[in-house]
């Protein structure tokens, strides 16, 4: 009897990788056999014998995960403590978000980036403005954003802010000037220094004590200057590297064409240069999106502040288990889609110079 094609693929393809030699098969059954330790119990706990239905404690009857603490909780576990009649501002808000990310998932929307980069340019008002309220819409005091909603604004934030910051302190870095050269260089060091807790804390504590008296900034944005600064610091240094990877003839190339400076960076250098460093962007943003959690020490509750305050409600003892699973789930699904935005990037250039090759 013939193997159909696919199976034999199969087959050679295990029998290739999993079963080459004596100590990759058994290492093979070992892994099987963890897996079938982990696995089965694992499924049990979180679908089969878990429990979706009810509104209070007394729903949980089963020996599985209670996903009706996470049902009941997930309006504070997004929007925080933002009031329910005003929650459509933040809906808005992070709608409008995607409408200059378009260009990123349609290609033929490319053409108008600058409409879109203006687009980008004007949402952070608008934001602002729809969150926070004013100019008819009722105020919204920082303190009460919370949750899912408060980590999406400090990362996003935090990322818009670093990219910028972070290619000027790059070039600073390897400007021929030496007093540029040095302000980037300290900058660049000290806040690659410090821990981000000890940024915020200060942000929160001590920035106060620096400023005019009478004048006060509020906890939210002190906490997104230091995550900023902190964020371009990290960020410098993966397009350093970047820059540090074009070759010298590029240089050569852009000085022989009679560009300045700048129009050598902007048209030349740094768009290869980014292009280099995609993954190191991207990981940047993960880093900066999970460490958002550090702002509980400043009384912010982002979604895993919230979570840690819904487990220690005293009609919910006993669930922490389940809320920490569903931050955990939450975080990997960001930086997964997140890491699968940055393959997409990758592969653009090679995508492009193959047909420029097809056409030739």
């Amino acid at each position: 009897m013939r193997v159909p094609e696919r199976t034999a693929a199969v087959l050679a393809w295990a029998r290739r990788n999993l079963f080459s030699s004596p100590l990759n098969a058994l290492l093979t059954l070992l892994g099987l056999w963890l897996l079938w330790l982990v696995v089965p119990p694992l499924l049990q706990w979180l679908w089969l014998q878990a429990d979706f239905v009810g509104s209070s404690r007394e729903d949980c009857r089963g020996d599985g995960a209670c996903w009706v603490f996470v049902r009941v909780h997930l309006d504070q576990f997004l929007y925080g403590f933002y009031p329910p009649a005003e929650r459509w501002r933040v809906n808005l808000g992070i709608a409008l978000l995607l409408v200059p990310a378009l260009p990123l998932l349609i290609p033929p929307l490319r053409r108008f980036r600058r409409v879109w980069l203006l687009a980008l340019l004007a949402y952070p008002p608008v934001a602002w403005w729809l969150f926070h309220g004013g100019l008819g819409l009722s105020v919204v005091d920082t303190g009460l954003w919370g949750g899912l909603f408060l980590t999406l604004v400090i990362a996003a934030t935090g990322m818009a802010a670093a990219l910028p910051l972070g290619l000027l302190l790059a070039l600073g870095r390897r400007s021929r000037l030496p007093v540029v050269r040095a302000t980037a260089t300290v900058f660049i060091e000290f806040w690659r220094g410090v821990p981000l807790i000890t940024v915020l804390f200060m942000a929160s504590v001590m920035l106060p004590l620096f400023l005019p008296s009478g004048l006060s900034l509020d906890k939210l944005l002190r906490a997104l200057i230091g995550v900023a600064l902190f964020a371009g610091a990290y960020m410098a240094e993966v397009i350093r590297g970047g820059l540090q990877g074009v070759p010298a003839g590029q240089y050569e190339a852009a000085q022989a064409l009679g560009l300045s400076y700048w129009q050598q960076m902007r048209l030349v250098i740094v768009p290869q240069a980014l292009r280099m460093v995609v993954p190191g962007i991207v990981n940047v943003f993960i880093a900066l999106f999970k460490e958002t959690s550090l702002v509980l020490i400043i009384g912010l509750f982002d979604l895993l502040g919230v979570v840690q305050a819904a487990v220690t409600n005293p009609d919910w003892l006993g669930f922490v288990l389940e809320g920490y699973v569903f931050a955990a789930a939450v975080f990997w699904a960001f930086c997964y889609g997140m890491s699968r935005i940055s393959r997409r990037l990758e592969r653009r250039p090679d995508m492009k110079a193959q047909e420029q090759q097809e056409m030739a």
